[in-house]
């Protein structure tokens, strides 16, 4: 048989765990560290990209090791990738070398693209063109060569200048600028 001093010390101690279980809770929530915004290397963008990607009734692997993204201020992400497009004829190949997932409308140099996820490629007379997922061409904009760059990677994200907010999106030796859309 329970004793009531044992019974008051029960119920003393079970209302004191349930008054603090939500605060202790929360404060395991609020020390949780957040994410910094800001450019996200290949091994930060690796994991969050799906290992394929659907283009034009195919699916084709990504590069991982050619991967890179933005994490804005919201935490919404970019993420860009390399496609292995052996699989695709030879006219695809030249316009669809990379996958792009956007979680935010974004300016790409002096078009505005909706969030989503789409097909890229930095084609011949330094243009980018993107391309929705049936391979319908959504936007063309021009890039811009970045003779300084010493050692360039196939696939990079690096700051953009001031005054600008955004960043720039490398391919090769190209870039285009990329900002966050104020709509």
């Amino acid at each position: 048989m329970i004793s009531r001093n044992h019974s008051l010390r029960f119920s003393l101690l079970s209302l004191l765990l349930v008054c603090l279980t939500p605060f202790g809770m929360s404060n395991a929530f609020a020390q949780k560290p957040a994410v910094a915004p800001g450019i996200l290397n290949r091994d930060q963008a690796g994991p969050l990209l799906p290992p394929s990607v659907f283009y034009l009734s195919q699916v084709a692997p990504i590069q991982a090791r050619n991967s890179a993204g933005y994490r804005f201020e919201s935490g919404r992400l970019f993420l860009a990738a390399l496609v292995d497009t052996s699989g695709y004829s030879s006219a695809v190949q030249q316009t669809y070398q990379g996958y792009l997932i956007l979680e935010v409308p974004l300016k790409m140099g002096d078009k505005t693209l909706a969030a989503g996820a789409y097909g890229f490629g930095f084609v011949g007379g330094n243009h980018l063109v993107v391309m929705d997922l049936g391979g319908t061409q959504v936007l063309e904009t021009s890039t811009i060569p970045d003779a300084s760059m010493a050692r360039p990677n196939p696939l990079q994200i690096l700051p953009a200048p001031a005054p600008s907010k955004g960043f720039r999106l490398y391919l090769g030796r190209s870039y285009v600028t990329i900002e966050a859309t104020t709509k």
